[in-house]
C-alpha cells in the first residue's frame, strides 16, 4: 500500500500534529501475565485514540491534492469519526459523521466538539457506513472510507514507533475492528524488516474477521452485538482481508467476559482507562499467556473511550450487556 519512504513522511506529518506515545513496561502487567509486556499507549493520543493518525495523514493528502471539496462524510463507531471531524476542521473542512442509533454518548459528543455534523442512523456500524456512501452522493461530500490505504499510512505510524523503540519485540497483539490498526502494524513491520509476529485480535461477538481468514474469503455476520464498540463490525474490508491474511501469524477471538477483566486490569496494573477494544489485545495476551514465558511481548491500547457507565460496570466486575 506504500513504501518506507511514504511510511516515513507520513511520521513527519503526524508528529507535527502530535507527540509520540509511549510504549511502557509495566511490572504488575508482566507479573499477570507471566512475561515482559509492553503497552502502546495510543490512548495518550489528541483524541484518546490511535485513530486520530490516519485522520490527520488522510486530510494532508487530501488538500494537498489540489481537489475542490466543501466538506467530508464518513461512518463510524466513535474513534475514527474523531479523527475524521478533527482533521477536517483543522484544514477549514466541514465534516457529516453517520453513527448506528444508541451509539456511545461520550464519543458522540466529542465528535460534536470537534466540529462534527452527526447523524444517527441504523442499527449497527455497517447499516451508518452503507448510508453515509448514499449521503456522499446526494450531498456532495467527499467520502471517507471507514478503511483506506492513506488511513493505514498514518496508523502505521503508531507501529512504526513501538518497532523502532523495540525492534526485537517477539509479538506484538493488534485488536481488529474494520482492520487499519492490524494492517498498519504489519505494514510497518515489513517495511522496517522486524521480526516480531503479528497477531489479530477480534471479539467473539464480532468476528467477521477470524471467519474470513479460516474461510480464505470475505464472510459477513449477521451482527456484531459486542459492548467493545471499536471492533464491532459485520462486513470485512477485502483490502484489509487480504493483508492481515498474509502478514498476521494468526487471529485469536476473545470473550465478553476476557474484554472487561482486561479492562480491569488496566486499571488496576496502570490506571490507564482502556475501553472495550482498547483492552483486547491484552486479553488475547492473557488467553495465550502459557505460550508466552521469558517473551517481549506489546500490546496496542488503542483506545480509553468508554462511557462513565460502562466503565462502571467494569469495575463493578460486571460485563456490560448490548
Amino acid at each position: 500500500m506504500f513504501t518506507l519512504s511514504e511510511l516515513e513522511a507520513a511520521a513527519d506529518v503526524v508528529g507535527r500534529h502530535m507527540p509520540s506515545t509511549p510504549q511502557h513496561n509495566w511490572p504488575l502487567l508482566s507479573r499477570r501475565a507471566g512475561c515482559e509486556v509492553f503497552v502502546k499507549h495510543e490512548n495518550h493520543s489528541p483524541i484518546g485514540a490511535f485513530k486520530v493518525r490516519g485522520g490527520i495523514t488522510y486530510m494532508d493528502e487530501l488538500r494537498r491534492s489540489g481537489a475542490h471539496i466543501e466538506g467530508v462524510i464518513t461512518a463510524t463507531r466513535g474513534n475514527h469519526g474523531q479523527s475524521v471531524a478533527r482533521a477536517a476542521t483543522a484544514v477549514g473542512l466541514r465534516s457529516v459523521i453517520l453513527v448506528p442509533h444508541g451509539n456511545s454518548r461520550e464519543k458522540n459528543a466529542a465528535m460534536r466538539a470537534f466540529g462534527a455534523e452527526l447523524i444517527e442512523h441504523g442499527v449497527d456500524f455497517d447499516e451508518a457506513k452503507d448510508e453515509a456512501f448514499r449521503l456522499a452522493g446526494v450531498r456532495n461530500l467527499h467520502i471517507v472510507p471507514p478503511f483506506d490505504a492513506m488511513l493505514v499510512k498514518g496508523v502505521a505510524t503508531a507501529g512504526r514507533e513501538m518497532l523502532t523503540a523495540l525492534p526485537d519485540l517477539d509479538t506484538v497483539y493488534v485488536p481488529i475492528g474494520m482492520g487499519s490498526g492490524a494492517c498498519g502494524m504489519i505494514m510497518a513491520r515489513d517495511l522496517l524488516g522486524a521480526k516480531t509476529e503479528v497477531v489479530g485480535v477480534v471479539a467473539a461477538n464480532a468476528p467477521c474477521i477470524a471467519l474470513s481468514v479460516a474461510a480464505g474469503k470475505p464472510i459477513s455476520t449477521n451482527s456484531a452485538a459486542t459492548f467493545a464498540d471499536g471492533m464491532a463490525c459485520r462486513v470485512p474490508d477485502p483490502l484489509a482481508l487480504d493483508v492481515i491474511s498474509r502478514g498476521a501469524a494468526r487471529i485469536v477471538t476473545v470473550s465478553e467476559d476476557e474484554i472487561a477483566d482486561s479492562m480491569r486490569a488496566y486499571y488496576e496494573d496502570t490506571h490507564n482507562l482502556a475501553e472495550g477494544a482498547g483492552a483486547a489485545a491484552f486479553a488475547a495476551l492473557m488467553q495465550e499467556r502459557h505460550k508466552l514465558a521469558g517473551k517481549r511481548v506489546g500490546v496496542v491500547l488503542s483506545g480509553s473511550n468508554v462511557d462513565r457507565e460502562v466503565f462502571a460496570e467494569v469495575l463493578a466486575g460486571r460485563t456490560p450487556k448490548v
